[in-house]
This record gives structure tokens, sequence and C-alpha cells, in this order.
């Protein structure tokens, strides 16, 4: 799609309805804009933690694992860690 948009005052630049359509583009969302030596690219910024949520509960059923087996899990695999980085800096 090719479109012809004025920048109105205030900066304000209307995107066409077919492509707010398109791609889900709702009032309020952000967008990154990035200047390649005159050329514009504009980027959605999606929020990144429903969708790593989302995912993470996916894995969770996949694995057959309850809420609080994960977090137990998580709990060791986190006490391991501290452990293997941390414990030899503490007993100096």
């Amino acid at each position: 799609m090719e479109a012809t948009r004025q920048v109105r005052k205030r900066g304000v630049l209307t995107l066409p309805g077919a492509l707010r359509e398109k791609y889900g583009i709702k009032p309020g969302d952000t967008f990154r804009l990035v200047d390649l030596d005159g050329i514009f690219v504009l980027t959605p910024m999606r929020p990144m933690v429903p969708e790593l949520a989302r995912e993470i509960e996916r894995m969770r059923v996949e694995a057959g694992l309850t809420v609080e087996e994960m977090l137990t899990t998580l709990r060791e695999q986190r006490e391991r860690y501290h452990q293997e980085n941390y414990a030899a800096d503490q007993s100096s």
C-alpha cells in the first residue's frame, strides 16, 4: 500500500484506516520511529510481558506441570544458580 500523508499541527500524522485495521492498530498504541538517513521506519512496540506469560503457560501445560511444581523448580534453579555464582564470593 502506498499513500500520501500530510503532517498536521503539532506533528500529527494520520495512518490510513485500512492499515490500522489490517495491523490492529488502536488509539494509544506506541511506535518506535527510526531515521535511516531520511527513510523513516515506524515499528509497533508490543508489550512483551503478556506474550511471555502466554508462552510460559503454554510450556507449563505441555510439560504437564502444575503452577506449584513450576514455582518449586524455579526456586530450586535460582538457589542452584546463586550457589554456583555467588557462594564462592561469600566464603572469601
